[in-house]
């Protein structure tokens, strides 16, 4: 049989007030004191008993208060999920018309397939849209979707190159060349010399300079730096001719030019305006170059651009801050390497240069470009070195 402790602690003040009548003297007294003890542990337990039902009721309470909060936040993820759903598959029509334009795109050089492709890149900044404005977990499809439609732009863009190339050599039929340039003509991506036949000098034995160029050909500038055989273009370069002048060892002469104008990098316009609204951002970085000389190790730090100011630091400690004036400078890399196409070349003030890497070629024209729209508003022109005299050579006007 089990007894509760009320019942327990009576039976047992009811056998120690018996055994305190049988015994007497030493004994008598430790049968008191027992008694003794019981009553102050049976006090313990009734205040033990109050305190576990109070936390019962606040427990319960508790519980009433954390259901009514699920049931809200349940309902209002389901109308998230209901409003997201619509966004989504009105994004996945979108990505069905785009891959159908794709199919449908011809591989001629009309003024047709240009607007075609503006329609393409409109259609992704609109998904990118509704994919920044929805968790990642709905729009996880279609930025798969999205990415395998830039990697066919891209494809295509190459497709274009090469069409541009053999128009050209059509039209330049029986003129003999030595070099050509390759890679994709566009923000973003980055360009080469290479050798067309085995009977050329060596490109790495050549002089080399390359050039910003109207589109008509009849104005130009030299790009300053720009002395290696390979060039990233940076945002300035959009739209216009570039030209690289080889000048070799036996000071015969030959410039070989893009196919055409340099185009935009899809989406990146959207992305810029976004940013500047947010009045301020942070882009990662490596830091490879101080003052012209290589770090033995790259360092990691934050780039902050904001309004008045851009800022490099690593937690609390600062390594550059200024404010936009006619001292800074600021472009893309201007010297080869596989990183060219996201490095950026920053003059913060006369004592110091830096070189900077970030994650990816988006990330570095999307830098530059806020730098520049920031600038702009505090009435300064920031480019690269002589980029002003260049641009004002070509356009008589800055972007």
């Amino acid at each position: 049989m089990v007894l509760d402790r009320t019942a327990l602690t009576k039976k047992l003040r009811v056998l120690l007030s018996e055994l305190a009548g049988r015994v007497a003297g030493r004994n008598k007294d430790d049968v008191t004191e027992a008694l003794a003890i019981i009553e102050a542990m049976d006090l313990q337990w009734i205040q033990k008993e109050n305190e576990l039902a109070q936390e019962k009721a606040d427990l319960k309470k508790t519980a009433a208060l954390f259901k009514q909060a699920s049931d809200d936040a349940r309902r209002m993820v389901e109308e998230a999920r209901a409003n997201a759903q619509a966004e989504v598959e009105a994004a996945q029509a979108a990505v069905l018309r785009v891959e159908a334009a794709l199919e449908e795109q011809t591989q001629s050089l009309s003024i047709a397939e240009k607007e075609e492709l503006e329609m393409m890149r409109k259609e992704i900044n609109e998904a990118r849209r509704i994919k920044m404005l929805h968790e990642p977990s709905k729009t996880m499809d279609m930025e798969c979707e999205i990415e395998g439609l830039r990697q066919g732009l891209s494809q295509k863009s190459v497709e274009i190159v090469q069409l541009r190339k053999e128009l050209l050599a059509a039209k330049r039929a029986g003129q003999t060349g030595h070099y050509e340039l390759q890679g994709e003509e566009r923000l973003g991506g980055a360009l080469a010399i290479t050798q067309i036949n085995e009977g050329a000098v060596d490109v790495s034995k050549c002089i080399i300079q390359w050039h910003r160029i109207a589109v008509d050909g009849s104005k130009g500038g030299p790009i300053t730096g720009a002395t290696r055989p390979q060039y990233a273009p940076e945002p300035l370069d959009v739209g216009w001719l570039l030209r690289a002048d080889l000048t070799m060892p036996d000071e015969k002469k030959e410039s070989i030019f893009t196919t055409g104008p340099l185009d935009a990098a899809p989406g990146l316009g959207n992305y810029v305006e976004a940013l500047f609204k947010k009045g301020s951002s942070e882009f990662n970085i490596r830091l490879v170059q101080q003052n012209g000389e290589v770090l033995e190790k790259p360092l990691h730090r934050v780039m902050l651009i904001d309004r008045t100011r851009i800022k490099l630091y690593k937690g609390r400690k600062t390594i550059a801050k200024e404010e936009y004036t006619s001292i800074i400078q600021l472009c893309g890399a201007r010297g080869g390497g596989q990183a060219a196409s996201r490095a950026l070349y920053w003059v913060a003030n006369k004592g110091l240069s830096l070189m900077l890497v970030l994650d990816s070629e988006r990330e570095r024209n999307a830098a530059i470009l806020l730098a520049r729209r920031f600038a702009r508003d505090q009435n300064v022109t920031l480019f690269g070195p002589d980029d002003g005299i260049s641009v004002s050579k070509i356009s008589g006007r800055l972007p």
